[in-house]
């Protein structure tokens, strides 16, 4: 069973962003970083978001996982080139 779609899903919920999968999709797409930018010191995260992002990828949790995923997602274009 893959649960990418569920885990983005609710990491999307946490950030305060629209979950849905039209909206994560419409989000990435939106949204791609150059790749010497990492996801946590992204422009366009508030204070709290990043907080967040940083403080899950630094403690290697389980967020740390989909927040990677969401890393390689917003780089797309970037490691595309």
């Amino acid at each position: 069973m893959d649960t990418t779609e569920s885990r983005m899903t609710t990491l999307f919920e946490q950030l305060g962003l629209d979950a849905s999968k039209d909206g994560i999709a419409a989000f990435i797409l939106a949204h791609q970083l150059p790749a010497d930018v990492p996801v946590a010191d992204a422009p366009f995260w508030n204070d709290g978001q990043r907080q967040f992002l940083s403080e899950q990828l630094k403690s290697d949790a389980d967020w740390a996982i989909i927040v990677d995923e969401l890393n390689e997602a917003l780089h797309a274009d970037a490691s595309a080139r």
